[in-house]
């Protein structure tokens, strides 16, 4: 007799008999905690069985008739509740959730940490010693796997921190940091790179300060490789520096679109960024950023008024990145952005300048910039609550979070995003996928789709005990609640028991799409 479980075969499945079985439960069950599930963890690790999330004690759920504002702190600071959830920030208070949330440092996370080096090989382990090599030439080895691996394993680790990571703020502002700084890694070595940039750029710097992951983004060699900047020099006299790179640090990094600059502020930055490079998998030391004073362009300059007089070489890049980040038009710009996400598509006016404001008293804070939004009575106001639509990514995740679900974050998941034309790491053009509902709107139908292929069982990978939950929470009426952050309507319950599919019709309706 054979039990059929999940593992890493090339069908994603292994055949375990009845004596391995009995063999293995004898030699473990005594040393190892046995989970809630009567799954004991050393057990589930050699059938290849990931642990599923952990229940806290108190799973009371909401009980009012509209989201209140622990809910809507939870549907924007993380990537939706899970059971539980709202009863712990309604004990402690909004506020200490939000602090907490804004250091996560002090947040520990030992389950999402356990479950990575279970699901991901070591070049997502955050404790890797591949990623963890000292100086800027500890990325060679990456070049030993193919890209299609590591882009896997990067999607794979972005998924499982999205839906099982206690800092779910430091998640929400990765991925925001990742569409804001958008590299594709489908162009030239990016495909290797790509990993490092989600490390050392954007989730090392996601709550720190903007100055700092700037000049990290614009230094990647993701970055370089990707907008042209290692190409961009100044070889023989007359030559003009590439703009690409120039153009959109001015446009989608810093100022934006409308923040005041000129096109000879984008030949004057093009020339200051000219000279630095990235070595590529045919030298020595690949993927290593440097500066070659050979091909920068030494010559004076002018950017927004600024003159950067010539003979400073690498200086030039420090001088525009220390202009630029702390500019009132990067502040606005950013601001805009920021309002956007945890806000509204159209954020109050007033918002927006409390917030750049708060960013350029606070050097570029990030942290300090966000705690002034999440205090702000427009952020707080009831009217706030339930006009932002989910994204897919958002979507998909919240409803992992919610049902509590058991997942390897596999293909099979990956899929329904790349359906939905929302899957990590796979937007083309730097501007990064949009944020407002119109452009998600059209892809009802393969939302309804996941819903439903969730709901049945029928994602490969991925698992969820209704029968556990809904007995956990107290019920019908109990678990629709804590999906849905607020009591049901009586419409709801019906239409739920009359479906035959409740489950599958909460997560696919309005009410949960919007957050």
């Amino acid at each position: 007799m054979a039990f059929a479980t999940w593992g890493d075969s090339a069908e994603g499945r292994v055949s375990v008999s009845r004596r391995q079985f009995l063999a293995a439960g004898a030699g473990v069950v005594g040393a190892s905690a046995v989970r809630a599930d009567g799954w004991p963890d050393e057990l589930r690790r050699w059938l290849g069985r990931p642990a599923p999330p952990t229940l806290p004690g108190d799973l009371t759920p909401p009980v009012g008739e509209r989201p209140d504002l622990a809910g809507h702190v939870l549907g924007r600071l993380t990537f939706g509740a899970r059971p539980g959830d709202h009863a712990r920030v309604s004990r402690i208070g909004v506020d200490a959730f939000i602090a907490e949330q804004l250091a996560p440092e002090g947040i520990r996370d030992d389950e999402c940490a356990r479950l990575l080096r279970h699901e991901c090989d070591e070049l997502a382990d955050p404790r890797s010693s591949l990623l963890g090599g000292a100086g800027p030439g500890g990325v060679g080895e990456l070049y030993e796997y193919k890209d299609k691996v590591l882009l896997a394993q990067l999607t794979r680790a972005t998924l499982l921190r999205a839906v099982r990571s206690e800092r779910q703020l430091l998640e929400v502002m990765t991925a925001f940091w990742t569409d804001h700084f958008n590299v594709d890694p489908s162009k030239g070595e990016a495909r290797w790179l790509k990993v490092v940039e989600d490390r050392d750029v954007i989730r090392a710097h996601a709550l720190g300060r903007f100055p700092e992951l700037l000049r990290a983004a614009t230094l990647g060699p993701a970055m370089l490789w990707y907008l042209d900047g290692r190409v961009n020099r100044r070889a023989a006299p007359g030559e003009r520096p590439n703009e690409n790179h120039a153009r959109e640090l001015l446009e989608l990094h810093t100022l934006g679109v409308h923040g005041g600059y000129t096109q000879e502020d984008v030949e004057q930055v093009a020339r200051g960024l000219s000279g630095w490079t990235v070595r590529d998998r045919r030298r020595f030391g690949r993927g290593r950023v440097e500066f070659d004073a050979g091909r920068h362009d030494d010559g004076p300059k002018r950017v927004l008024g600024r003159e950067l007089p010539a003979g400073r070489g690498a200086e030039d890049l420090t001088a525009i990145l220390d202009l630029l980040a702390l500019h009132p038009s990067t502040a606005r710009h950013l601001a805009e952005k920021l309002c956007r996400r945890f806000v509204a598509d159209e954020p109050p006016v007033r918002i927006v300048e409390r917030v750049a404001a708060a960013y350029l008293e606070a050097r570029g804070g990030i942290r300090e910039t966000l705690a002034a939004l999440f205090a702000a009575e427009e952020f707080r106001d009831p009217a706030c609550r339930g006009v932002k639509f989910k994204r897919p990514f958002h979507l998909v995740v919240s409803a992992l979070r919610a049902t509590a679900a058991e997942t390897d974050a596999g293909p099979a998941l990956v899929e329904h995003l790349l359906r939905m034309g929302h899957a990590p790491f796979r937007h083309a053009t730097p501007e990064g996928y949009p944020e407002a509902a119109h452009h998600w709107e059209s892809g009802l139908l393969w939302r309804w789709n996941f819903a439903l292929a969730l709901a049945d069982g029928r994602i490969r990978g991925t698992r969820i005990d209704v029968a556990r939950l809904r007995d956990r929470l107290g019920g019908e009426e109990a678990l629709m609640a804590s999906v849905l952050g607020r009591r049901p309507e009586a419409e709801e319950q019906s239409a739920c028991a009359a479906s035959g599919g409740g489950l599958a019709l909460l997560l696919a309706s309005p009410a949960f799409q919007w957050t």
